[in-house]
């Protein structure tokens, strides 16, 4: 194969099988300054704003102390300005960075958002009972160590490699070291698994094999999520944690679930006890394990568990000390708010027996009726929302309406723990609507209505050009309508995307939005539109090679059902190529051919008459996925060869779209 074939190819490669961009994440700014309009133009909380966070004040009992007790209960210890770096020495968490988060809120954060981070920022490790230990504020997600006969048993070894490693390390250095006995993955997310080999390597499972317990689906979930839609997942990420924004008052404060996802390297580990059946028990280092599934609430694949030795209830994220998402801003499936409040009722039988109760995320709760109580008010936190959403949307109230109109009982509302810090009663009451009816609401209007560009130059024509825009824009900013403003100026935006005036405006409407808001997310995503109306897109995209630790622990099959989804299905109407891709350390072989501009696949013995054959080891199909392999370490490969029409196979990847996860959103 001559080079300039092999350079195409391995392009190709990489761009259509996964559809890799730029592989950097852009870094947010850390510190800005807090004049009027701050570094990065920010603007100040308005009257109004100032008003609505004092309402705040008035509607919630702030008095409540208890949550900022139970969080510093049985601290042992913290690292001091913790930073935790990456193999390139970048920085990938950082506690200094909320160090401003102190005392009474700030007129640019909703007074509660503000109670919520700073709870979120205590982290250390803790004792919660005589021999369960957590680690919290390393990450997203906590690490729970469970002392067994002959080691520790990690429960959910935080996001990353670098931040599991340092946790453990503290845990060894104030408790005694101890080999890790046992892990177990409570539920399919990353922030619970991706530190998996920062607390033990491969090398020391192959000498000393340990229980890696999680529940049926695990591996497939933990894998595939994501790979399908992933860039415009990666994309919506950036607003939905606030990931371009300083950390400031003005800026990122907290997702409310946590502080933020960490991001360093990802791992995974196959589990070789799965947990199937409803309800399980086990002995695993010397320590009784109940299990329930509860895969379908929070997670497609979770379970949760009692220690009848101990009295303590692990709820993993099936609850947590705020209300969590039916439906998430960054995208994914719509989650059975119904399924999951039975979940929580069928927990509280177990909970009537428990003197601890502790998650996934936030701090625990001691005392059986206290726990009974939290139980029951996330229970019906999830069913009200659910239940009365059903009953508004079959009296034919539309998805908004539904969220306009849509309150929790004050029995729940002034809950801190059903608080939206995360998830909102607006956006699951949508969810419950989606899951139900769809995107449709039934107003013919709206079966096939014009794209957002198109109907935005007829909208700023109708109400008399742009200046008349503004002009009433301005009048509305001025009377703290912001919510009209942001519909009103995103129509002149999109009609005119280079108009300094209306972006500036829209922009301080956003700020105020986002200063209101209660929700991390909706905060992040406010003011991630604000700063890029003011400052653009970003440059790069999604690092996809954090992934390679899950990535190849991914089927195969995921790779070309994430590339069928990247086909550029008019440049195939009049294709018919046949190729075969062999893994030749794999022993497989898999046929790829379109048809109708469809691509499928099958794994097959490779076929006769396709037009090429790739030969390639899974770990260079790897490399060059993710973009670690160039086209020097493909050129001179041994791992790489091409039987067949070279040209035919360059024509065949050429076809596949090769998107960044750049693109624009608050912006046509």
């Amino acid at each position: 194969m001559n080079s300039v074939s092999k350079t195409v190819l391995t392009l190709g490669l990489i761009s259509s099988l996964l559809g890799c961009g730029q592989d950097t994440v852009e870094r947010a700014p850390q510190s800005v300054a807090s004049n009027e309009v701050d570094a990065l133009g920010f603007t100040p909380a308005s009257s109004f704003t100032k008003a609505k966070q004092a309402s705040v004040l008035e509607f919630l009992p702030f008095e409540d102390t208890e949550d900022f007790d139970q969080s510093k209960r049985g601290f042992i210890a913290k690292i001091p300005g913790l930073q935790v770096k990456n193999k390139e020495g970048n920085v990938i968490w950082d506690t200094q960075a909320y160090e401003f988060i102190s005392d009474a809120a700030p007129s640019t954060v909703n007074p509660s958002l503000w109670r919520q981070t700073k709870l979120n920022n205590l982290h250390g490790l803790y004792q919660i009972s005589e021999n369960i230990y957590q680690i919290r504020g390393f990450d997203l997600a906590n690490m729970t160590i469970i002392k067994g006969k002959t080691g520790w048993i990690i429960v959910d070894p935080l996001t990353t490699e670098e931040t599991a490693k340092v946790a453990i390390n503290l845990v060894n250095e104030k408790l005694g070291k101890r080999p890790v006995s046992a892990i177990l993955f409570t539920h399919s997310h990353i922030d619970h698994f991706g530190g998996a080999l920062g607390i033990v390597s491969h090398d020391e499972l192959a000498q000393r094999p340990i229980p890696i317990v999680a529940p049926a689906g695990f591996m497939e979930e933990a894998t595939s999520e994501n790979v399908v839609a992933g860039m415009a997942m990666g994309r919506r990420s950036m607003f939905m944690y606030g990931k371009r924004l300083p950390k400031s008052e003005r800026g990122h404060v907290g997702s409310g679930l946590g502080k933020e996802p960490a991001f360093g390297s990802f791992s995974i580990l196959e589990p070789n006890l799965v947990i199937s059946e409803a309800t399980e028990k086990h002995v695993i280092d010397g320590v009784d394990f109940e299990f329930q599934v509860v895969s379908g609430s929070e997670a497609p694949s979770e379970f949760t568990f009692y220690l009848p030795q101990f009295k303590a209830w692990c709820g993993a994220e099936m609850v947590s000390r705020n209300m969590h998402n039916l439906y998430t801003l960054r995208g994914a499936k719509v989650r059975d708010a119904l399924k999951w409040s039975g979940y929580i009722n069928d927990a509280i039988t177990i909970a009537k027996q428990s003197d601890l109760y502790f998650g996934s995320h936030h701090w625990p709760i001691w005392g059986s009726e206290m726990i009974v109580d939290f139980l029951k008010s996330q229970r019906d936190t999830y069913k009200y929302i659910h239940d009365q959403s059903v009953r508004m949307l079959n009296a034919g109230y539309t998805p908004n309406e539904i969220a306009e109109e849509l309150e929790l009982p004050p029995t729940l509302a002034k809950n801190f723990s059903n608080r939206g810090y995360y998830g909102t009663v607006k956006h699951n009451a949508k969810a419950v609507y989606q899951g139900y009816l769809g995107w449709y609401d039934g107003n013919p209007a709206h079966l096939d209505p014009l794209p957002p560009e198109q109907s935005a130059v007829k909208y700023v024509e109708l109400m008399g050009g742009a200046e008349q825009v503004i002009t009433k824009a301005q009048t509305a900013f001025d009377q703290g309508e912001y919510r009209w403003v942001a519909e009103l100026l995103n129509h002149l935006v999109f009609a005119e995307p280079n108009n300094e005036q209306a972006k500036e405006l829209l922009a301080k409407s956003y700020d105020q939005l986002g200063y209101q808001s209660e929700s991390g997310p909706w905060r992040d995503v406010y003011l991630t539109g604000a700063y890029e109306l003011r400052h653009g897109a970003p440059d790069q995209g999604v690092n996809i090679a954090m992934m390679k630790g899950v990535l190849r622990e991914a089927p195969v099959e995921n790779f070309f059902i994430s590339m069928a989804a990247r086909l550029i299905g008019p440049e195939a109407f009049d294709e018919d190529y046949k190729i075969n891709i062999t893994f030749t350390d794999l022993n497989e072989n898999y046929v790829l051919w379109i048809e109708n501009a469809v691509l499928h696949h099958k794994q097959a013995p490779a076929v006769s008459d396709a037009n090429a054959t790739l030969k390639v080891t899974h770990e260079l199909f790897l490399n060059m996925a993710i973009g670690e392999a160039g086209i020097k370490d493909t050129l001179f490969s041994d791992d790489l060869e091409v039987e067949g029409s070279k040209l035919d196979l360059v024509n065949f990847f050429r076809l596949f779209d090769k998107p960044k996860g750049i693109f624009n959103i608050v912006e046509p």
